[in-house]
């Protein structure tokens, strides 16, 4: 199988693509590409693994599955394109960020710095119907990104798990507790993030145990301008 993963997520991966579940998986998804319209494009659907590589990652943020509106998904959570609108809970996100560690919102919701800092911003589910939100929940991906996020668990350096909303924090037990950091708060919707999102200061916590693994803290602060990279990751 031709690698559409091109950093050391690949080996780490490689079994799952060889798993019946993912094979069903494929044939799913070559129907919806030809017949629906499906977020992210093709050829970025596996951007979070290229973006951050398995040896690099220090930081999982952990979303859902993509935003089903037009030209907003890129294959990271809860980042979108530049140019687009940036989504309520990504303005939610960038409040606490400010309230935290003082940087002023930006105007793009293009997290490439994150990302390319170690920063996994990974969706459970890595496709999306066109304004039909989870509609390819329970497909395959879940199995796939299960995986992905043991995999990160059992690794000798430990990473810092942000968990934010229910859906995130069904996934602590794949999580190693005793050898990771955990980091909960309710999810950044404007449905719950006043119910303990705000205030649970994850920016600077996530530094402070970065600091104490022997890590480089990541640089929180997003460019006030941002172009997009040209990738061709295909399924």
């Amino acid at each position: 199988m031709k690698p559409f993963i091109h950093n050391d997520w690949w080996d780490v991966l490689e079994p799952e693509f060889q798993q019946a579940y993912y094979a069903q998986l494929h044939n799913f998804l070559k129907s919806e590409y030809q017949h629906q319209t499906i977020y992210p494009e093709m050829h970025h659907i596996f951007e979070a693994f290229n973006w951050t590589p398995f040896s690099d990652v220090k930081v999982v943020i952990l979303g859902q599955d993509p935003y089903h509106g037009p030209h907003q998904a890129h294959g990271l959570s809860f980042s979108v394109l530049p140019g687009v609108q940036i989504p309520p809970s990504l303005q939610n996100i960038y409040k606490e960020l400010q309230n935290d560690l003082g940087y002023p919102p930006v105007k793009h919701g293009y997290l490439e710095k994150w990302a390319k800092q170690g920063v996994l911003l990974l969706n459970s589910v890595l496709t999306v119907r066109d304004g039909q939100a989870f509609s390819h929940r329970a497909k395959g991906w879940e199995k796939l990104t299960d995986a992905a996020i043991h995999a990160l668990s059992v690794r000798s350096q430990p990473v810092v798990f942000i968990l934010w909303g229910k859906a995130a924090q069904s996934k602590i037990n794949l999580i190693n507790t005793d050898t990771n950091i955990v980091l909960q708060s309710p999810h950044p919707s404007p449905l719950s993030a006043n119910r303990g999102f705000f205030g649970s200061r994850p920016f600077s916590k996530t530094n402070e145990a970065l600091v104490a693994m022997g890590e480089t803290p990541i640089d929180w602060q997003l460019p006030e301008t941002v172009s997009v990279e040209d990738t061709h990751d295909v399924i």
